[in-house]
């Protein structure tokens, strides 16, 4: 009997030894990305029974023994999760180069918008003073000042799409990290003893790895045997067992951006509609979108000017020539009119009618009504891209609160479990002690 206990005591020394040392990796790693709780699984050692032919039947225990690790985790609330991931990655992208457009469609007191009110003021003035050369040469400034901020807004918009082309790339590199961490522990997952500390560990890794992946990917996620994933999108094969795929982008000369997985040849994948990566695609659209209207606008800018000048005459009864020229994109906006005299500012009906004439430049549909519109229309998308963004924060913040009430690590609640077993452990050495001062007293009596 004594040595049946102290095999019993043995036994649950070493579990709830095993177990505080669970409780104490769980406190160290509280904080670590991805890390799920652990907890022991303990059982009941099997019993046995024998027979002789000088005792009874009777039954044999031999204590607790570890059953395996437990990982704390909820395929559901992991998988929500994902999908708010996914749409928070998607949102911030978003929100960062619609803001960044909205920056270099500057509506400030150097932007094309205030420029423009500045030239229609400036030939205002000369209307009312027709002779006056200063006035004529302030007229030329202001044309070159709006023909600046049209190439500044150009210029800082190719600078928003080189960004998110540099983004994308980092965004790509960093998913092709995670795909392959993805197929290693895909690997180890094969080769690990399910409930083993190994495979707990793996299964974090997973985790993390397709938590990284969702983030810039709407990838489908499909469970296959001893806890390894298949990841597939588009109907293409990222990761299957231990094989990871590379994906690939290329960034078009107007912008935009396509995918593909990497190969001999490379095989084109559809555009993403999600995660951080649909966001760029998406914020790289709009940017072409931009700089297409930017230029659009500045074409009938230089027509409507030029066909105004047209109709006038100089003050020596030239002629008006053509006042600007844009022979590119807005980035070769130039005032062809150098001498102040040249500018046509007569016309039949006086010597300053068509400088008056210039105001109906301001008509309905007008460049000037076009560029307020489109920094109109953009600041509205700004706005319901931080509205979404901020909604899509709330949503993954609670989809991880959520996970984390299930995975992640309360300090408080180790604390109590610590306490819990060091009482369970201290019982079973204390069965050990009895254990022994029976079989002292025993062997006393002879």
């Amino acid at each position: 009997m004594s040595a049946d206990l102290l095999s019993i005591g043995a036994s649950g020394t070493r579990a709830y030894q095993a177990a505080m040392g669970i409780i104490s990796n769980n406190i160290t790693n509280a904080e670590t990305e991805g890390y799920a709780r652990r907890s022991l699984a303990l059982m009941e050692s099997p019993s046995g029974s024998s027979t002789s032919i000088f005792y009874r039947s009777a039954s044999s225990y031999g204590g607790t023994m570890i059953n395996g690790v437990v990982r704390s985790s909820d395929d559901y609330l992991d998988a929500a999760a994902r999908q708010t991931g996914n749409l928070l990655g998607s949102a911030d992208q978003r929100a960062r180069w619609m803001s960044d457009i909205q920056t270099a469609l500057n509506d400030g007191s150097l932007g094309v918008g205030q420029r423009m009110t500045a030239m229609f003021s400036a030939v205002e003035r000369l209307a009312s003073n027709p002779t006056d050369t200063t006035l004529r040469t302030d007229v030329l400034f202001s044309f070159e000042q709006v023909n600046t901020a049209f190439q500044q807004s150009l210029t800082d918009l190719q600078t928003v799409r080189d960004g998110i082309g540099q983004a994308t790339n980092n965004e790509v590199a960093s998913l092709n990290d995670a795909l392959k961490r993805l197929s290693d522990a895909n690997e180890g997952l094969r080769r690990s003893e399910p409930g083993s500390a190994a495979h707990v560990a793996l299964l974090d890794a997973r985790d993390q790895a397709l938590s990284d992946i969702t983030q810039k990917l709407n990838v489908t996620v499909e469970y296959t045997s001893n806890d390894a994933v298949k990841v597939t999108y588009g109907g293409e094969t990222l990761v299957e067992n231990v094989t990871a795929a590379q994906v690939g982008v290329t960034q078009g000369t107007d912008g935009l951006l396509s995918f593909h997985i990497v190969g001999s040849p490379d095989v084109p994948i559809d555009d993403p509609s999600g995660g951080s990566l649909g966001g760029l695609q998406q914020s790289a659209s709009v940017t072409r979108d931009r700089i297409d209207s930017l230029n659009a606008i500045a074409a009938d800018y230089v027509s409507a000017v030029n066909a105004w000048h047209a109709q006038g005459t100089t003050a020596s009864g030239d002629a008006g020539g053509q006042m600007l020229s844009m022979t590119g994109d807005a980035s070769t906006l130039q005032v062809l009119i150098t001498d102040p005299a040249d500018i046509a500012g007569a016309d039949s009906s006086g010597v300053n009618g068509n400088l008056i004439a210039f105001s109906n430049l301001r008509s309905t549909g007008s460049f000037e009504e076009q560029w307020t519109s489109l920094v109109s229309t953009h600041g509205n998308l700004v706005s319901a891209t931080l509205a979404e963004q901020t909604s899509a924060q709330s949503r993954n913040d609670m989809a991880e609160q959520a996970r984390a009430d299930v995975s992640g690590v309360n300090l408080d609640r180790e604390a109590a479990d610590l306490m819990r077993l060091q009482q369970a452990y201290n019982g079973s050495a204390r069965i050990i002690q009895v254990a022994k001062e029976l079989m002292d007293t025993i062997f006393s009596l002879f």
